[in-house]
């Protein structure tokens, strides 16, 4: 008799957890998990993506300091995140050359000077990465598309 309750609880045990896995297997097909952005990760990708031209130019550090200003661009834009700061409502556009001055303006704060060539072939190159872990895309066209603003 003993054998046979345990048999049912093992059982029950089993099927409870082929119903759980199921489910969160359901759940992340329907709606999979945001992608998740390494620095290490991405610097070591840009090092290795970066073009040959570029990089005889560029040593590590300089792929660092462009990347980490980068990501001070994004921050101050609103898109880059850590989960305890509010999202932004509507698409946040971020534009290359807005980019590319902001890095040379901070660099050249810092004593470093790039050729904005350099700059741009290290930031396509990280937009690259974006793209490869699903981070950055086109956003879906609106229903009721609006004329885009002329400066």
């Amino acid at each position: 008799m003993v054998w046979f309750a345990g048999v049912v609880t093992a059982a029950v045990i089993l099927a409870l957890a082929v119903f759980l896995v199921s489910r969160e297997v359901a759940r992340l097909r329907a709606q999979p998990p945001p992608p998740v952005f390494d620095l290490d990760e991405a610097f070591h990708w840009v090092v290795r993506h970066v073009p040959d031209d570029v990089a005889a130019t560029l040593d590590a550090d300089d792929v660092r300091r462009i990347l980490d200003l980068q990501i001070e661009y994004f921050r101050r834009k609103g898109v880059s995140v850590n989960g305890s700061t509010p999202h932004h409502q509507g698409p946040v556009v971020i534009g290359g050359s807005e980019t590319i001055e902001y890095i040379l303006d901070r660099s050249a704060g810092m004593g470093v000077t790039y050729l904005p060539e350099q700059v741009y072939a290290v930031v396509e190159t990280q937009l690259a990465y974006l793209k490869a872990i699903g981070a950055v895309g086109s956003a879906a066209p609106p229903s009721d598309p609006e004329p885009p603003e002329v400066r």
